[in-house]
């Protein structure tokens, strides 16, 4: 009898898969980036349907095949319904996720960038922080995750916008999203992390390209 495996993670992607199952893209603590199927998960009433969606983070339970993992059980820690009834943090939660997928590893520990996930899209849920900001703090971090940033700012910024490039570097991950910018000080911050993104990423995000039109659609 196969030994079930349970995995702490985030359901970044989830894909239908045949008739009545989905394919399930997972970024998990302990093995990183992980595909699994969701068998049956389509159907009306089956256990699966709730923890097989995206932003969805718990402790799963599957059984190890070859190629993937089939999914048994979820014990769902938190579901983020909130997300869903806010459009700008539903987009912004989009992109964390596809970013998430981009830095993720298989078959290699995933501690800090799930969190870091994790982390973000709660702070997408404060009203006190600007999602802007967020923004720019999960990707530096999470391009830092993965070895593919500068340790200080690429160009020429004010002193505290400096000090905001530090931090978001060394800090805690529980004491990233406990600040605020003024304006002028974000716009040093943007302008470095782009740079950034320039140099490191070799991709283009869908979801980040479907946030810049809304963005532009209200005036942002």
């Amino acid at each position: 009898m196969r030994e079930k495996i349970g995995l702490t993670g985030m359901v970044l992607k989830a894909a239908a898969s045949g008739e009545y199952d989905r394919r399930l893209v997972i970024l998990t603590r302990e093995r990183g980036k992980i595909t699994a199927f969701a068998r049956g998960a389509k159907k009306p009433g089956n256990s699966l349907m709730a923890v097989s969606r995206p932003l969805v983070f718990g402790k799963f339970q599957f059984y190890e095949g070859r190629d993937a993992y089939s999914l048994v059980s979820g014990e769902v820690k938190n579901y983020f319904t909130e997300i869903a009834g806010d459009v700008e943090a539903a987009c912004y939660s989009s992109y964390f996720l596809e970013f998430a997928d981009y830095y993720g590893r298989e078959n290699m520990e995933g501690t800090e960038l799930l969190f870091l996930l994790y982390q973000s899209v709660r702070a997408l849920l404060k009203p006190a922080l600007p999602n802007s900001l967020v923004q720019l703090v999960f990707e530096l971090r999470a391009m830092a995750s993965g070895g593919e940033y500068t340790p200080k700012p690429p160009k020429p910024v004010s002193p505290s916008a400096a000090y905001a490039w530090e931090y978001i570097l060394c800090s805690p991950l529980e004491s990233l999203y406990t600040f605020v910018l003024k304006s002028e000080v974000e716009k040093e911050l943007k302008m470095c992390v782009e740079w950034n993104k320039r140099r490191f990423l070799d991709r283009n995000f869908k979801s980040l390209e479907i946030l810049k039109e809304m963005q532009k659609g209200d005036g942002s």
